[in-house]
């Protein structure tokens, strides 16, 4: 894999791309404050986040039109993207949040299978090993079960769904401006997410929601979603899916770390947490290191 450290933008993305995943950790704790049901609430989420992308576009006179053949493209992504939402919290309902972020940690797995497949390079043995640490620091953070198999099932198949379109967005953000980028798949996903909720819930997809939801759901709309999405696509002109994928694992740990803050949790800061904490953090920065050793080795 083509080593990126000598660029001079590299660690400014890391930088960004790590405060992407804070902010993402983030969407645990206004999913807890928010009322209404998983679905309408990542309904609303894409809803908001589109309006706000358009809304900037707008403001700055961008120019965000596409050619018919992109734009079904990167809808069709958004198809992908709001399918992994709705398995990402039909899995928090069919089992644990736990269990779901558990499984949500093989996207580093299925990231070093499916993108030299993709992207037609060799299958790094390395991103393989570092995608089982990763799983495994994951599963000492969380007491995983294995009882939930709808669950687990519905999260692995989110995982690999967050890891094909974090692909696709790497081949996209090449040639198009990561917040074009976003905003059609957003919209996309809101399309898709609609005809869902059309075909399983009827007029449910028009919940109101309270008066105390609706400022929760602006900052997952805009900032945690519109603004993350955004950054999380850009950064990735310079860094890889896998080595994006990699880093994506601390939102739990931020998550844990920030429902510690906000709700005083002390359960989840057990030993296990910490022991799975520094498998994943040492997985992620140790990587490159190990990336580079293995390169090395490979001139010679």
């Amino acid at each position: 894999m083509p080593q990126k450290a000598q660029n001079p933008g590299f660690n400014k993305n890391l930088l960004i791309l790590h405060f992407t995943v804070f902010i993402w950790g983030f969407t645990g704790i206004l999913g807890k404050l928010i009322s209404i049901s998983a679905v309408n609430l990542v309904w609303y989420r894409v809803l908001i986040a589109s309006i706000s992308l358009f809304l900037y576009f707008k403001f700055n006179k961008t120019a965000m039109k596409l050619d018919a053949k992109t734009t079904l493209k990167m809808a069709l992504t958004g198809a992908i993207v709001g399918g992994h939402w709705i398995l990402f919290f039909a899995s928090i309902k069919l089992s644990t949040v736990p269990v779901t972020l558990v499984c949500l940690s093989s996207i580093t797995l299925f990231t070093a299978i499916f993108e030299p497949l993709i992207n037609k390079k060799r299958v790094s043995k390395l991103e393989i090993i570092a995608g089982i640490f990763i799983i495994l620091g994951i599963t000492l953070i969380f007491k995983f079960e294995t009882q939930y198999t709808k669950g687990i099932i519905a999260g692995l198949v989110s995982a690999m769904l967050a890891s094909l379109f974090s692909i696709i967005n790497g081949r996209f953000v090449q040639k198009t401006e990561a917040p074009v980028i976003a905003f059609y798949e957003l919209s996309g996903a809101f399309i898709w997410i609609t005809l869902y909720l059309l075909a399983t819930a009827g007029g449910t997809v028009f919940v109101i929601p309270k008066t105390s939801d609706i400022g929760y759901l602006i900052i997952l709309g805009t900032v945690c979603t519109s603004l993350a999405y955004v950054a999380g696509v850009s950064v990735m002109r310079e860094l890889s899916a896998f080595r994006v994928a990699l880093i994506t694992n601390l939102e739990p740990v931020y998550g844990i770390i920030m429902a510690f803050l906000f709700f005083n949790n002390t359960s989840t800061m057990s030993a296990g947490f910490w022991a799975g904490a520094v498998i994943v953090l040492s997985t992620i920065f140790l990587f490159p290191v190990a990336q580079k050793q293995v390169a090395k080795r490979r001139t010679k």
